[in-house]
């Protein structure tokens, strides 16, 4: 089913349509280094050209460099508004190492809202006092379905170690320890570091043929740091809760990726940036850029909401630009 939305735009009454299950590969330009349109394959894998005035790419961290990256041509070889050749580079991945404990009593912290209660007590930590630089939140959240709370294992969910993995105890840990289990998750800066990156793979293909997403990523040290203070932080916490068993997950080398920020920046500089404070891109006049590829920096907590605000700001930018003419 399609779903059409009626926009106006300077006096006219356009359509905007969303075409699902179809896959943008590359953003096409004319001699002039101007965006022309996007080249997508429908469901069936049949190529098409969807021609436009702009484009806004909103595909976040890790596959809004990578469309760039497609994108390349004689004008851009090095991918499309690509001229710093920083696209795809200053990965950052909020760390967060957690722990988990059981009550006593039952906490029932499965209903309700996953996330109840934020600690922003090391949001913002001296680096002359605790020897690194960094911050962050902690969050105290059950987010674990029955099943997921049997499957997962110790890392990151369920039962504590040493717990029976099957049979009569394994089935009697799980009905006491579901009700009485409290995890509490840490939201930590990641330092930009250019060697972080996205890039092409130079021999695994997807699906389609193209060239797959390549992540490299080693967490600087401070990173570490900071998630080993966080997690005795949280361990201290669950000791003066009166916790009966409380456990950890280890701070090593980040190996699951999520929040994927800041691998095409906004700054002023088209030499050490990606986009303006429009979300235009400095080399492309109608490419705009929305999403947390744009940041500078991890924050301190989830990215979410400070992406959802820059998405409002840049809808009134890229108005403001298309009122102007100047798109």
């Amino acid at each position: 089913m399609r779903l059409l939305r009626e926009l106006r735009l300077r006096g006219r009454r356009e359509i905007q349509e969303i075409r699902p299950n179809c896959y943008v590969h590359r953003i096409e330009t004319n001699a002039n280094g101007r965006v022309i349109g996007t080249a997508y394959f429908d469901e069936k894998r049949v190529a098409h050209l969807q021609k436009a005035k702009a484009v806004v790419v909103c595909a976040n961290g890790a596959e809004t460099p990578r469309l760039l990256l497609l994108s390349a041509n004689k004008q851009f070889p090095n991918g499309l508004a690509n001229s710093s050749g920083l696209v795809g580079k200053y990965l950052m991945l909020n760390s967060g190492p957690s722990a988990m404990a059981v009550f006593e009593h039952p906490l029932n912290d499965y209903k309700g809202v996953a996330v109840s209660r934020v600690l922003h007590d090391f949001y913002e930590l001296d680096p002359q006092k605790v020897g690194f630089y960094g911050g962050g939140g902690l969050d105290a959240r059950f987010d674990l379905t029955p099943i997921n709370f049997a499957l997962n294992g110790y890392d990151m969910g369920g039962l504590p170690p040493g717990t029976p993995r099957w049979g009569k105890e394994f089935k009697a840990a799980l009905a006491h320890n579901y009700t009485r289990t409290l995890e509490i998750v840490s939201h930590g800066t990641s330092l930009p570091v250019e060697s972080n990156s996205f890039s092409l793979d130079p021999d695994l293909q997807d699906a389609w043929g193209l060239p797959a997403l390549r992540m490299t990523y080693k967490d600087h040290p401070d990173d570490l740091k900071l998630g080993a203070f966080l997690r005795d932080r949280i361990m201290e916490l669950l000791d003066v809760a009166n916790a009966v068993q409380k456990w950890a997950s280890p701070v090593e080398e980040q190996t699951f990726a999520y929040h994927l920020l800041g691998t095409c920046r906004m700054g002023n500089d088209p030499k050490s940036s990606i986009i303006n404070a429009d979300h235009r891109a400095h080399d492309v006049k109608n490419l705009f850029l929305c999403d947390g590829s744009s940041l500078v920096t991890s924050g301190r907590g989830q990215p979410t909401e400070t992406i959802s605000a820059l998405a409002y700001r840049a809808a009134d930018r890229i108005t403001a630009l298309a009122g102007r003419g100047d798109i």
